[in-house]
């Protein structure tokens, strides 16, 4: 990122903006949404797509429904560049890598015990699966 694209400090950039440029969504839409939808949080409270950003704001960032972040706003910028760069804009807090570490643990042994079947139900399979109302087996 070169300094055309780091604004300075006083100055503000849209939170969509921002959580696009520091790579927390794959689009603006998708960061748009995820702000209309109350799943991020600038101080403790809710915020517009338009809110203007400073450098020292605290966030709270449900990410994929399941990853949730806390971090501290470093720097500001407008455009998307490279992960390295994008790292230096925020800074995570050691309280939530480890929820987020501790989550992904839950989350990985909660699957471990699942065995997906080797092969497709045939056709009296999926009669009784019907019958049973049991859309999880499917």
């Amino acid at each position: 990122m070169n300094d055309s694209s780091v604004r300075a400090e006083s100055a503000s950039v849209r939170i969509d903006v921002w959580l696009w440029a520091a790579r927390f969504f794959k689009t603006r839409a998708l960061a748009r949404h995820a702000i209309e939808t109350g799943k991020v949080e600038v101080a403790g409270q809710r915020a517009k797509p338009s809110r203007g950003l400073r450098v020292g704001d605290a966030l709270k960032i449900v990410n994929l429904g399941h990853e949730t972040f806390e971090v501290e706003v470093l720097g500001l910028s407008e455009v998307r560049g490279p992960a390295s760069a994008a790292q230096t804009l925020y800074a995570e807090s050691d309280a939530s890598k480890q929820r987020r570490g501790e989550a992904r643990e839950l989350r990985r042994a909660e699957s471990a015990g699942y065995q997906p079947p080797q092969h497709k139900p045939d056709k009296r399979a999926r009669r009784l699966i019907q019958a049973l109302g049991d859309i999880d087996a499917l």
